[in-house]
């Protein structure tokens, strides 16, 4: 047995599709041509995972448009007025608002499982957007004639098909998105809408086996998009004791950028349920810096002080691009911190003797 490592999603994509994904959303540009960059920038960025070593490979998410927002491209029900995600730096994100039921993904993540697999010679992992997180498109004033149970039951509906399309399809993992995890304490202190969302993912998680749920994950983070976080300042003890009661197998968590990672790992080993897997964080992909194998080493070794090897591994804090037209990171960077990782974690199992 060796310790597990693995990427969290998006790699950074090239100049010329970043353009062509622009051009689309802006109802210009040639489908064709979108197509045949998404599959050729898919390739190159398998080949380039495996290059550096990796065992598990991602697609990169190159041809979703955000990490968030993939189920609803094509979709004619929404506005552009939803919430509003405010990153440190002053930038924002915004959500679409659903104006009409019924809620249905209009694209699921098989059909780039599929295409990911078709150049790759190592197992893939596939990302999937939490429901908690698309929860956030229908409007807080409610929609005449679609309430917000509906709402939540078609919502539950839709995330299921699209996790159980990826195990089908022959993913090594799954893995939920829920960056709005510690975000949700910014905007409720009182841990309630956390509470909320915890629930929403259960009753999704919920519907699947023991055997099923060992090959599902939830990754948290503070958020990455353009070189800034939108709730870094927020005590991941407020969050992770309710995490860890999420029914899934693998959880992701960002610790490189933690300015005290004993203090979150001593939280993380309190509340590790007996099944569940840990995979800390290594890589700062908002740091232009390139992390050392060394460097990697010694934080897989401190997070082993906590929790014991078996149940522990490593992985990137966040991706690297969860938004298409994020540049802030250049593919070379990318690369070369995910060959560090590797190198890295292959350095602190030989030490720890796994």
């Amino acid at each position: 047995m060796t310790l597990p490592t693995e990427p969290i999603g998006s790699i950074p994509r090239p100049a010329e599709l970043r353009a062509a994904l622009t051009d689309s959303a802006a109802g210009r540009g040639d489908a064709v041509l979108l197509g045949e960059l998404q599959a050729a920038a898919v390739a190159d960025t398998i080949r380039r995972l495996e290059d550096a070593g990796s065992p598990v490979v991602t697609d990169g998410e190159q041809s979703k448009p955000s990490f968030a927002t993939y189920p609803l491209l094509g979709m004619v029900n929404l506005a552009p007025d939803g919430a509003v995600i405010p990153f440190a730096d002053g930038h924002v994100r915004q959500l679409p608002r659903l104006t009409k039921g019924p809620f249905r993904y209009q694209t699921q993540v098989s059909q780039y499982l599929a295409a990911a697999t078709a150049v790759a010679n190592v197992p893939v992992k596939q990302a999937v957007i939490a429901p908690s997180a698309l929860s956030l498109i229908y409007p807080a004033d409610g929609i005449d004639g679609y309430s917000r149970e509906e709402f939540v039951e078609d919502l539950v509906n839709e995330a299921e098909a699209d996790i159980r399309g990826a195990l089908d399809g022959g993913a090594h993992v799954v893995q939920l998105d829920f960056t709005e995890g510690r975000l949700s304490l910014k905007l409720d202190p009182s841990g309630g809408l956390l509470e909320d969302f915890i629930a929403l993912n259960n009753r999704v998680l919920e519907r699947f086996t023991d055997e099923e749920r060992a090959r599902i994950g939830v990754h948290t983070c503070p958020g990455g998009d353009l070189d800034s976080t939108h709730s870094l300042d927020v005590d991941y003890a407020g969050l992770l004791p309710a995490l860890f009661r999420m029914h899934a197998g693998n959880f992701y968590l960002q610790l490189a950028s933690e300015q005290d990672p004993d203090r979150v790992l001593a939280v993380v080993a309190e509340n590790l349920q007996p099944a569940q897997r840990v995979f800390v964080g290594v890589i700062d992909p908002i740091d232009p810096a390139i992390e050392t194998p060394e460097i990697v080493r010694d934080r897989l070794l401190r997070a082993a002080w906590h929790i014991s090897p078996d149940r522990l591994g490593s992985c990137d804090d966040c991706g690297f691009s969860p938004f298409g037209d994020d540049d802030s990171t250049s593919r070379e960077t990318a690369f070369a911190k995910v060959r560090a990782r590797v190198e890295g974690t292959a350095l602190a199992a030989q030490m720890l003797g796994v």
